[in-house]
């Protein structure tokens, strides 16, 4: 129950469902013939316009990713802890796993190992499907770390976990086995403070491994942008629209898994 609640009730705060709820509202007040019909039409559109713009976009982004930037090289570890979120399934036409953006993920954690950052990789993470059973993703993670040159003694799976904090509970007795404290934690930027933290919560002693970063310095220093640069920052943007609800998605996550003790 918890898995779908956590999948349809942040629907009615983030963005685009916001606003839908907002013109939902604007029939019921056409149809009653009140005065305030306008309002959630122009809160709708702010809504809208604020959740494309690229100021907004760039702060709410940084506010996440940049919190753990690695300050020089990142020291070895015991294992190399890589979440799911990054792959998607052989389905057909697909001609094979294909690697979504978050599959920099996978990408990153050979890099690390080929590195001799740490002499195990554990790929966690299940697989949410509404239409049946699919094979996990982390399976497909450990396809594509050996095609990528990690010998198959190197992987270790965790196969069940469907969401962040399960991701920890069930990697904690996997690596409590080859006694692995220290961790290189792999994930996308904008999902590191939440899960560092859930790891954390675990007992582990966490070096943050983020990858996968929407802002880089360069698009982040507007004022080296033309002015027509800046000017373009304003207009709504559906690029932008994504990056910001998955931003938005990350906080409501973190609220989330505080009242409920996980971080």
């Amino acid at each position: 129950m918890f898995l779908i609640l956590s999948k349809l009730l942040p629907l009615f705060v983030y963005p685009l469902g916001l606003a839908c709820v907002l013109l939902v509202v604007t029939l019921v007040l056409i149809a009653r013939r009140s005065r305030w019909t306008a309002l959630p039409v122009v809160l709708a559109l702010v809504i809208l316009g604020a959740a494309g713009n690229g100021w907004v976009n760039i702060a709410l982004l940084t506010s996440l990713e940049w919190r753990y930037i690695p300050q020089g090289e990142l020291p070895t570890a015991d294992a190399i802890v890589v979440l799911g979120g990054g792959l998607v399934p052989h389905d057909s036409p697909r001609p094979d796993v294909e690697v979504a953006e978050g599959g920099d993920r996978t990408l990153y954690a050979a890099k690390l190992y080929e590195q001799e950052k740490a002499p195990i990789i554990l790929v966690t993470g299940g697989r949410v499907s509404w239409d049946g059973e699919q094979v996990p993703e982390s399976r497909d993670m450990a396809v594509l770390l050996q095609r990528l040159g990690v010998p198959k003694k190197a992987i270790v799976q965790e196969s069940d976990s469907l969401n962040t904090h399960e991701n920890a509970v069930l990697s904690k007795p996997i690596l409590e086995r080859r006694q692995a404290h220290k961790i290189l934690l792999v994930t996308s930027a904008t999902h590191m403070p939440r899960a560092r933290a859930v790891f954390a919560k675990q007992g582990f002693e966490v070096v943050p491994a983020p990858t996968d970063f929407r802002v880089t310095e360069l698009r982040a220093d507007v004022r080296q942008k033309t002015l027509f640069g800046q000017l373009l920052h304003f207009i709504p943007d559906t690029g932008n629209f994504w990056t910001t609800t998955m931003a938005i998605k990350e906080y409501v996550g973190i609220f989330i898994y505080w009242l409920r003790g996980w971080l």
